[in-house]
C-alpha cells in the first residue's frame, strides 16, 4: 500500500469527512492553495464552513455515502462515529482513507521549517503567540492552531513560504504522526491517563516525538518531566529557556501591570536583551512568551523584534478570551480543563482585583475527574463562586460511576445544574457590578455564557 505522502504526489481530488473542525479546516486550505481540488462535508453550519466556501471548496450537507464520489483520497476526522455514512461508503470502496493526524503529518513533511509546538499545556497559546510573531515580522508562516487566532480571525493559515507553525497535540499519540523541524515541549503533566496509564508512558511518548525532530529542541528547563523526556532522546541541537540564568532564554525584573500583566526583562545567554509589556495575563505567560520568543530565534527572527511584536498579541479564542461586560459584570471565556490550567488561569484572574471571581466550570470527561477529583476541588476553591455543570462524558461512558455532585462536595458553597440554561439564570440573578465571570472548559461550557449574554440583555 502506497504511504499518504507518496498518494499527495500522484492524485488531486480530496474530500474531508468533517471539513468544519478546527483541526481539518487548515489542512483543506493547505492543500487547496497547493491545487489541489478539495471537497467536503460536515453536519453543522459555522463561521469555518462559511470561509471554506468563500474559497470555492463546495461542502456538502448531510452526510451521504455519494458525496466521495470522484475523490482520490478521502480525510476524515477521529470525532466521526464508525456508522458515518461517508466513512463506511469510503472504506467499502478501496480509496485511499486516513484519519486527520496522517495528512498532518504529511503536511509537515512538505515545509522545510516546521515548528510544532507539543506539552500538556499552553499549546494554543504557544502556536497562536509564535505564529503572530512571526505574521509580524515578515516570516508568512502557514499555521495549524487549536483555537481562533485574532490577527487572522481563523485557527490557521497559508503563507508562502517555508514556515509552517504547529500545534501537536499528544492525546492518543497523534503527535507521533508528525515531522518537526523545530519541536517545542512546554511541559509534561498528568492528563490523558485513560490512554497513558503511567506518567512513564507520557513522558516516553514525549520522548519519542523529541527523536522525530530533525533539527532542535526548544525546551522548558524549569519543567522536570521535560527534562526526563529531552534526557532519554537522542542527541540534538537543544535551545533552553526557564526562569533561572542557566538556561539560554530566562526572565529578570518581572512587575505586573493591572495585578496580573507580566512586563519583564527578555535575556539570552547571560545578556539583558529587552523589555517586554504582555498584553496577557498570568504567570505563565512568562514562560509562554519565552518559548515563543526562542523558537522565532531559532527560525531566524531577532530577539527584540519578537518582543515588539509580542506585545500586540492578545490572547489566543477562548484563551482568557472577553466576550463583553453587562452593567460592570465582565464574562471571559477559558479553554482550561485540567487542574493546572484552571489553577493559573483563576490565580491571574484573582489578581486581576474584581470584586468577586465567578469560576463556572464544565468538567471534561469522567476519568479526569475521578483521577483528579481532589486537585479539582483545590483549585476552583480560588475562586469566590463556583458553579459548575455535569461533566461532558465526550467519548467515554461513565462506568466509574462519577458526577458532578460529588465534586461539589468536595468545594464549599459551589452549585450546581444539570443545564446552560440554568447555569446561565443563576450567574445572571447573582453576579453584582465589579465581577468576573470566567466559564471555564474544553467542552461547550461556552455556550452557558451566550445564554448570559442573552438574559443580560434582556434585561
Amino acid at each position: 500500500m502506497k504511504t499518504i505522502d507518496q498518494l499527495l504526489k500522484e492524485i488531486k481530488r480530496v474530500h474531508f469527512i468533517g471539513i468544519g473542525g478546527s483541526g481539518m479546516c487548515p489542512l483543506a486550505e493547505i492543500l487547496h492553495a497547493q491545487g489541489y481540488e478539495i471537497s467536503g462535508s460536515d453536519v453543522n453550519e459555522s463561521e469555518t464552513l462559511a470561509r471554506v466556501r468563500a474559497l470555492g471548496i463546495p461542502v456538502s450537507m448531510p452526510q451521504k455515502a455519494e458525496n466521495i464520489e470522484g475523490a482520490e483520497m478521502i480525510v476524515y476526522t477521529a470525532a466521526l462515529l464508525p456508522d458515518n455514512p461517508e466513512l463506511c461508503a469510503a472504506k467499502a470502496s478501496g480509496i485511499p482513507t486516513f484519519e486527520r493526524s496522517k495528512l498532518f503529518g504529511a503536511i509537515t513533511r512538505i515545509y522545510n521549517n516546521a515548528v510544532c509546538v507539543c506539552g500538556t499545556h499552553g499549546k494554543t497559546t504557544v502556536t497562536s503567540m509564535l505564529t503572530h510573531i512571526m505574521i509580524k515580522t515578515g516570516l508568512d508562516p502557514s499555521a495549524v492552531i487549536g483555537g481562533r487566532l485574532p490577527l487572522t480571525g481563523s485557527n490557521g493559515r497559508v503563507g508562502e513560504t517555508e514556515n509552517i507553525v504547529c500545534e501537536a497535540c499528544e492525546f492518543v499519540d497523534t503527535f507521533l504522526d508528525l515531522s518537526p523541524d523545530v519541536a517545542v515541549i512546554l511541559n509534561i503533566d498528568e492528563d490523558h491517563m485513560d490512554y497513558f496509564k503511567t506518567m512513564d508512558n507520557l513522558i516516553a511518548s514525549f520522548t519519542k516525538f523529541c527523536n522525530l525532530t530533525t533539527r532542535t529542541l526548544v525546551i522548558n528547563k524549569s519543567d522536570p518531566n521535560v527534562i526526563k523526556a529531552v534526557e532519554n532522546a537522542e542527541a540534538k541541537n537543544v535551545v533552553t529557556y526557564g526562569y533561572t540564568p542557566d538556561c539560554d532564554f530566562y526572565p529578570e525584573n518581572i512587575s505586573y501591570t493591572r495585578g496580573a500583566y507580566a512586563k519583564f526583562d527578555i535575556c539570552h545567554n547571560g545578556e539583558n536583551v529587552c523589555t517586554v509589556q504582555l498584553a496577557v495575563p498570568g504567570e505563565h505567560n512568562v514562560l509562554n512568551t519565552l518559548s515563543a520568543v526562542a523558537a522565532a530565534w531559532v527560525s531566524g527572527v531577532d530577539i527584540k523584534d519578537s518582543a515588539a511584536a509580542v506585545e500586540s498579541f492578545g490572547g489566543a479564542g477562548r484563551r482568557f478570551e472577553k466576550i463583553g461586560e453587562w452593567n460592570g459584570i465582565t464574562l471571559v471565556d477559558d479553554y482550561a480543563h485540567h487542574p493546572k490550567e484552571l489553577e493559573v488561569t483563576l490565580k491571574a484572574a484573582k489578581e486581576m482585583q474584581y470584586r468577586k471571581v465567578w469560576a463556572v466550570h464544565q468538567p471534561f470527561t469522567y476519568t479526569r475527574t475521578s483521577l483528579l477529583m481532589d486537585d479539582f476541588a483545590r483549585v476552583l476553591s480560588l475562586a469566590d463562586e463556583v458553579v459548575m455543570t455535569e461533566i461532558m462524558g465526550s467519548r467515554e461512558v461513565n462506568t466509574l460511576g462519577v458526577y458532578t455532585s460529588q465534586l461539589a462536595e468536595k468545594i464549599p458553597g459551589s452549585v450546581w445544574f444539570n443545564t446552560f440554561d440554568e447555569v446561565a439564570r443563576y450567574v445572571v440573578d447573582n453576579a453584582e457590578s465589579g465581577d468576573l465571570v470566567i466559564t471555564l472548559g474544553c467542552g461547550d461550557i461556552y455556550k452557558a455564557g451566550k445564554i448570559m449574554i442573552k438574559l443580560w440583555e434582556a434585561k
